[in-house]
């Protein structure tokens, strides 16, 4: 029987794993390089999310494994009366692991942590071929009240 999951914010040694599951879907795989040995952009990147009083990345833990994964980016703005935002990016959990509510409990210590740090809104994209997450992010609560637009540089 698997332990009950904890989550923490993320040291480096989790990062192969968090590459891993950000690369294990669809989408990530044709964007991700989750070979052998990690690419030395993962541990800039993951470096400069550290540094960032603003940036925290978080991973759930089962059984001494890494089994879900979100980065919460808190944004500060002048709108809504200088309101502060969080912004959901890189959610996920291990394919084997879905529908078991460990999403849920991932996205319920993100909400908790914007509201530790005052925010009035979080916010997520999600690419538009994710059905699935659509729905699962709407039983949370979430609403598709906006357009959202990338470009790619």
């Amino acid at each position: 029987m698997a332990s009950h999951p904890s989550i923490r914010l993320a040291a480096q040694a989790d990062l192969a794993a968090i590459v891993g599951l950000i690369a294990d879907d669809g989408l990530g795989r044709g964007r991700e390089d989750a070979g052998e040995s990690l690419a030395p952009c993962y541990t800039a990147a993951f470096a400069a999310i550290q540094r960032d009083p603003n940036n925290e990345f978080a991973v759930m833990e089962q059984d001494g494994a890494v089994v879900g994964c979100l980065q919460l980016t808190f944004i500060p703005g002048l709108s809504r009366q200088g309101a502060t935002r969080a912004q959901i990016e890189s959610v996920r959990v291990a394919k084997n692991l879905r529908g078991q509510g460990l999403g849920r409990a991932l996205f319920e210590w993100a909400i908790a942590r914007a509201k530790e740090k005052d925010c009035r809104l979080v916010q997520l994209t999600t690419d538009k071929a994710r059905g699935e997450a659509h729905r699962f992010y709407e039983s949370l609560g979430f609403t598709a009240s906006h357009e959202g637009m990338k470009l790619a540089l």
